[in-house]
């Protein structure tokens, strides 16, 4: 993001022992990233599309 910084948060997916967790930067008009929590700042990031991330989380849901 040219200049802004990423408003990272814990997904509220992730489990609670810290071994399992993801961050999700949502302040990315029209698309959503995420990436390993326990790798922060060193972890790769994965960026899709709104829809594809709403098509995700519908699926996870089920």
């Amino acid at each position: 993001m040219s200049g802004e910084a990423l408003n990272w948060h814990k997904s509220s997916y992730s489990g609670g022992t810290g071994n399992d967790c993801v961050e999700v930067a949502d302040n990315t008009p029209g698309h959503t990233m995420f990436r390993d929590t326990k790798l922060a700042d060193d972890s790769p990031v994965i960026t899709v599309d709104d829809s594809t991330w709403n098509t995700f989380l519908t699926f996870a849901k089920q």
